[in-house]
């Protein structure tokens, strides 16, 4: 098991990539702490990761709630090996239709809350422990009305290398998971019903070079790697996991 005896505290994994890394990393071992934000679907998130997990409700854009979710894994667990800084929202913020409120919620909780949840975990870290940070594609495919959301992303690659600068006397490894196109419940409306999630998947696969939508498991698999001692002496690094939609994006079956 590649974290047994390892402590992996996770933000917002009681859904989506963030329970499907939880669960992951239970299975290898790892005692896992996840935060959550509202009581939907907690109980079964807990039932899925098994092994003893712990869940600590916290508010990501809150340093305070981030500082005592910190305190409470540890005074669970122990001192933390791996931090998997995932909390997100969506946010349409086209230009010309976006109040000042929605653009900021989007930073605050995407961008200020990944900061305030590594300064709150480093402290708490033993040394060569591993930090990933939850990217996106949006950052470099210049999706129309997502200003806010792809600023987000962004942010979190540049301060990624900053961090592993900062972090790196103490053998912390700070990288970037970027996930494409993934079946998760971040799309809301988009697959509210049966219909709107065909035809979501079916327009991401067209567009995706390996013509499929990414799912959780496979994000899941990347953040396994950057936490484990395979990637030992991988620092400071993005890893785009959209089957080639921005490596190739001329690949895909809509150009075919």
């Amino acid at each position: 098991m590649r974290l047994k005896g390892k402590t992996a505290f996770i933000t917002g994994g009681n859904s989506g990539i963030g329970l499907a890394t939880a669960k992951l990393f239970a299975s290898e071992g790892a005692r896992v702490a996840i935060t959550w934000r509202d009581s939907d679907r907690l109980h079964s998130a807990m039932a899925e990761i098994g092994h003893g997990a712990f869940a600590i409700k916290a508010d990501a854009t809150d340093p305070k709630q981030l500082e005592n979710a910190i305190a409470d894994a540890v005074k669970k667990f122990g001192k933390l090996d791996i931090v998997f800084a995932n909390a997100g929202i969506p946010g349409n913020t086209p230009i010309g239709g976006t109040t000042l409120e929605a653009f900021e919620k989007v930073i605050r909780t995407n961008l200020t809350g990944v900061f305030f949840t590594v300064q709150a975990a480093v402290p708490h870290m033993n040394d060569n422990g591993s930090i990933i940070l939850n990217g996106s594609v949006i950052s470099v495919l210049g999706n129309p009305g997502y200003s806010a959301y792809a600023a987000t992303k962004a942010g979190v690659r540049a301060m990624a290398r900053v961090m592993a600068s900062e972090l790196s006397p103490r053998g912390i490894r700070v990288n970037v998971v970027a996930p494409g196109g993934t079946r998760t419940p971040i799309w809301g409306p988009g697959i509210a019903t049966p219909e709107a999630e065909k035809a979501l998947e079916a327009r991401i696969s067209r567009s995706t070079p390996l013509g499929r939508i990414g799912e959780a498991d496979h994000i899941a698999k990347t953040v396994l790697f950057l936490a484990s001692d395979d990637a030992a002496h991988v620092q400071g690094q993005e890893i785009f996991v959209d089957g080639g939609s921005t490596a190739s994006p001329a690949g895909a079956p809509i150009y075919r």
